[in-house]
């Protein structure tokens, strides 16, 4: 289905740009050269392979195909310089970073949700946030049945969400805690994250909610195409290495049947059904870890108002949440004859 190899650029090479080399290999993408894009020159070892990594410079993107980038979340900058390098090189760049998913010019897509968008990019296409991703894989196959009139998402986002150096900011304060050594250090986040939860994730902006919550309202009525939408959400970062849970609230237009909820969910691209509470099987960060798929469980119908409903879904923020997207990203375009 591939014949044509591509030349492929990464740039940056922290939790997300390392995945993304993983996901590469994993996926036998057709890469004719791979080259990876760093602050300085080194090697790498990454999924038990040696990488060369050379020093960022436009000169660097030339003869590229497809430049990804890689910035973990939040971060910003990298796209913005390399950008005009990369579109003279004739090259499709897909941007991890946040800094053109609101631009109306730039594509933000999800595969599984809005592929049709992907023809729209001028070089450029934009990969959602994490949380984002992973509500609108689950949410996507019901506002196709019924239009969702209402969403309130509250996330429990994993630390490696904000890099390596939260994730050893977490090793590290744990066992000093059980072992009660006293205060910890806490240079990545405001306050110890170990056996606690911090119900701030990004800056706080317009009516008291965080750049993250503004994040998921904003994506999810551009990539459903729909302002009518009434979103609200609260994020929440918690002890957890890999993976995000999140509790999605909807109302629907229309009344659906859980058993149908559960049959759209279960035919649904890149969604794996976990949902048999009796039994204690439903969706966790731990399971979810390493994984490609969104996770959805605990469906419940609000007892309250008939057309609400409740899910519970979890996935890797890493992977499906930022690297894997991207590259599926590259994979239909590609699949479509679009490069």
């Amino acid at each position: 289905m591939m014949s044509k190899k591509y030349n492929i650029v990464v740039v940056g090479i922290g939790a997300v740009g390392g995945e993304m080399v993983k996901i590469l290999d994993q996926r036998n993408f057709p890469i004719d050269q791979l080259k990876i894009l760093a602050r300085s020159s080194r090697e790498e070892e990454i999924g038990g392979r040696t990488y060369q990594v050379t020093a960022a410079a436009e000169e660097e993107l030339g003869g590229a195909d497809f430049v990804f980038f890689a910035g973990t979340e939040g971060a910003s900058g990298a796209s913005a310089t390399y950008l005009p390098a990369a579109k003279k090189a004739g090259a499709v760049s897909i941007d991890n970073g946040g800094d053109f998913r609101m631009d109306p010019d730039v594509p933000l897509v999800i595969p599984e949700v809005n592929p049709e968008d992907i023809r729209k990019h001028k070089g450029l296409i934009a990969s959602p946030n994490c949380s984002t991703i992973q509500m609108l894989v689950a949410v996507a196959p019901i506002y196709r049945e019924s239009p969702v009139r209402r969403l309130i998402a509250s996330t429990y986002q994993a630390v490696s969400g904000t890099g390596r150096d939260a994730i050893r900011e977490l090793r590290e304060q744990t066992p000093k805690i059980l072992a009660g050594d006293g205060e910890v250090e806490c240079s990545v986040y405001p306050h110890q994250i170990a056996f606690n939860v911090l119900p701030q994730i990004g800056s706080f902006k317009e009516y008291g909610f965080t750049t993250e919550e503004w994040k998921m309202d904003r994506e999810t009525r551009k990539m459903l195409h729909d302002d009518s939408m009434r979103i609200t959400c609260t994020a929440v970062r918690v002890p957890v290495f890999h993976g995000h849970g999140e509790s999605v609230y909807i109302e629907t237009e229309d009344v659906i049947p859980l058993d149908h909820v559960r049959e759209l969910l279960a035919s649904a691209p890149g969604v794996i059904l976990v949902d048999d509470p009796e039994r204690g099987e439903y969706p966790m960060p731990i399971d979810a870890a390493g994984k490609d798929a969104v996770y959805v469980g605990r469906i419940r119908q609000d007892p309250h108002v008939e057309n609400g409903l409740h899910l519970w879904i979890v996935s890797d923020n890493i992977r499906k949440g930022a690297a894997l997207n991207v590259i599926q990203i590259a994979e239909k375009m590609i699949e479509d004859g679009l490069i």
